[in-house]
């Protein structure tokens, strides 16, 4: 299998386009992020067409005393790396999904990550707005376009999608999509939104 890169105007912006059983494919880089436990390794877990990789370890009493775990269902794990999918929407493009962890301590891997992603698609808790504030933030910082998948909890209450909108202070044009992301289809339908937004405003 033989790699070729191509960049550009972008600086970090990269992709390798290889050949993979006579037909030319282009990879393309995704970030998935969100706050700590919005449900990220849950996304890429459901629809990656690989065994994701997945950096996850069991949470201690000591970890407790650092991540803040109001509000919090049920989490006994946390990723500690990446997760990592990978998921083919067409002939000729491949997208790899690369998941970060979600806690602050964690933001010099988050740069390092995103160098090369063509976008981010960004995981909200409904409950917990005020926890994506940061993470919009650092991803609007790094140049990248996003959309906002709101990751649907049981029992969550459904929210208009104007007052998700001004909670978070998104631009008109910003993708913002209701997803649930144990659900293949429903977080099909989310990555799919980001894709269709990438493409129109690269052409």
């Amino acid at each position: 299998m033989g790699f070729t890169a191509s960049s550009d105007d972008r600086g970090g912006l990269t992709t390798d386009d290889y050949v993979a059983g006579g037909a030319t494919q282009t990879a393309v880089k995704i970030l998935v992020v969100g706050h700590f436990a919005v449900g990220k390794t849950t996304f890429i877990g459901s629809i990656s067409e690989i065994e994701p990789l997945s950096t996850e370890e069991t949470m201690t009493q000591a970890a407790e005393a650092v991540d803040d775990l109001k509000g919090v269902r049920g989490k006994t794990t946390t990723t500690v790396a990446l997760d990592f999918g990978r998921l083919t929407i067409s002939e000729r493009v491949v997208l790899y999904l690369f998941g970060t962890p979600g806690q602050t301590r964690f933001v010099q891997m988050w740069e390092d990550m995103a160098r090369g992603a063509l976008g981010a698609l960004i995981l909200v808790d409904p409950e917990r707005l005020a926890d994506s504030f940061p993470v919009i933030d650092l991803i609007e910082q790094y140049g990248l376009d996003y959309a906002i998948a709101v990751n649907h909890f049981d029992g969550n209450p459904e929210r208009a999608e104007r007052a998700l909108r001004e909670a978070l202070d998104l631009l008109d044009e910003t993708p913002v999509v209701t997803c649930d992301a144990r659900n293949e289809k429903s977080s099909a339908a989310a990555l799919t939104t980001l894709v269709r937004y990438l493409l129109d405003r690269a052409s």
